[in-house]
């Protein structure tokens, strides 16, 4: 083959693109074809066997000779700012066929300036496939890159990351990477190629394995800790974890050595959903009977360790409304059924007054087993903590995908984090719905037992705060 950048075969142009990522090489070598009026079909181009000198001095190759000279009087190529900016990114992609393409559009353009707002043309499509697929792979070199602290022969720190990038990004993501960490000296070892920054300047080294790279530091125990603490199964997603950290990346995470062992311990799971990555899929097609099974049998947090029964929810599969509060009590916990002491008749006589059909709503907890104190012969209801709360919130949102409420009731803050994983103040949030996820409707309101620890004119004022927060469920459900 012809070291020559261009060699005229026949009726043909070949271009020999220095290294694969140049795309200042190919716009002027394009540029220039466009004005010479060269057609896609006569042009050929050719990417380099190796990746070449990523930060070498790139300079018109010998031979630009035999590259059609345009005429002085040739019309100026055009290509809007939108082809470029596609182009930049397209042309990183390590699909051979992008050069020929990007000429391809560029060649139009020329004759129809507005193709690149054409979405349906299928050459403006594979361009921004392939632009999108770049931006993509930096997305995940910029998350997934991870500094290993080594020693240099003087005993100088310098950190070293392992990458396998999926395209030709490494020359355009160096800067990145050099801003962020500008007082570090590293190195980010890929197979296309390497990179080294001392701190003052960057240079270029040669395609890396992964065993080049170090295999962890002191630091990484310590993330590994911090990050098994923090792990929460209730709101693990299998598929858009995986979408959006695939397991290539993996072995570059430290903490990912631990994701299996913290899925499979997942405290909802029943092993084939968690397994398979289909743990919400699964929860929507079980049945309520399945779930309060579940639920019985769970045994995943301190509370069901204090010889209580779990209580499950109650009501219609199809309800409209779903009632949630935040735990059974003393009486709900011998009975086994939701809502039945003196906060639930509490709250069924200000759903009668409301206009609610309490038998037409499903009504549950947040929490599905009672915590409590001993006072004597008496067990004293006692408020479940956030961990505690958090860990039951899988089989409440089990019951809420399965129920498929378009309106959902919470009952004090408690139940207001089973359904949003956070805390809120109940005074700000009361009068105004949420959104959840679904679709859904949330009206947060205070729990019932907190009307009765009041007394006097206290209360009174919260009992009609209370009402007007049902009432506005009520009108609600009328609307649907």
């Amino acid at each position: 083959m012809s070291t020559m950048p261009y060699a005229a075969i026949g009726a043909h142009y070949a271009v020999h693109l220095p290294v694969p990522d140049d795309f200042t090489f190919w716009r002027e070598r394009a540029r220039g074809l466009v004005q010479c009026d060269v057609p896609p079909d006569r042009v050929s181009w050719i990417e380099p066997d190796g990746t070449g000198d990523l930060f070498a001095s790139q300079g018109p190759f010998r031979g630009d000779k035999r590259l059609p000279v345009p005429p002085a009087d040739a019309p100026p190529v055009r290509a809007s700012q939108r082809f470029l900016t596609v182009a930049r990114s397209a042309a990183l992609h390590s699909d051979p066929a992008r050069f020929g393409l990007l000429y391809q559009v560029l060649w139009r353009l020329q004759r129809n300036p507005r193709l690149i707002e054409d979405k349906a043309d299928p050459q403006v499509r594979r361009l921004e496939e392939l632009a999108k697929a770049v931006r993509r792979d930096a997305h995940k070199m910029h998350a997934f890159v991870r500094f290993r602290e080594v020693a240099d022969d003087d005993g100088t720190p310098h950190f070293v990351a392992w990458f396998e990038p999926d395209h030709h990004i490494l020359r355009a993501e160096a800067g990145f990477f050099m801003r962020r960490f500008a007082n570090m000296r590293w190195s980010i070892l890929t197979p296309r190629g390497s990179i080294h920054w001392d701190g003052k300047a960057m240079r270029e080294g040669p395609a890396a394995r992964a065993e080049d790279a170090p295999g962890g530091d002191p630091v990484e125990d310590l993330w590994r800790s911090y990050y098994a603490a923090i792990f929460n199964p209730a709101r693990l997603k299998v598929g858009a974890m995986l979408s959006e950290m695939p397991k290539k990346y993996w072995k570059n995470l430290p903490e990912a050595e631990l994701i299996p062992q913290l899925i499979a311990s997942a405290q909802a799971r029943e092993a084939a959903m968690v397994a398979a990555g289909e743990r919400e899929q699964r929860a929507r097609s079980a049945t309520l009977v399945e779930v309060a099974q579940g639920i019985a049998a769970c045994r995943d947090c301190a509370i069901a360790d204090c010889g209580t029964r779990a209580v499950a929810g109650e009501g219609p599969q199809g309800a409209r409304l779903m009632i949630v509060g935040e735990q059974p009590g003393d009486q709900e916990d011998i009975a086994g059924r939701v809502f039945i002491g003196p906060a639930g008749q509490l709250l069924d006589e200000y759903l009668a007054r409301a206009g609610i059909d309490r038998s037409a709503a499903y009504v549950t907890n947040a929490v599905k087993h009672f915590k409590f104190t001993w006072k004597g012969k008496r067990r004293l209801h006692q408020s479940p903590g956030a961990k505690e709360i958090d860990t039951c919130r899988w089989w409440l949102e089990a019951e809420r995908a399965i129920v498929r409420p378009r309106i959902v009731l919470a009952l004090g803050a408690g139940a207001a984090r089973g359904l949003l994983g956070r805390t809120l103040s109940v005074t700000k949030a009361r009068g105004t719905p949420i959104m959840l996820d679904d679709g859904a409707e949330l009206w947060v309101t205070v729990h019932p037992s907190y009307l009765l620890r009041l007394d006097g004119e206290a209360r009174e004022q919260q009992a009609a705060l209370f009402a007007a927060d049902l009432a506005r469920v009520r009108e609600r459900l009328g609307a649907d």
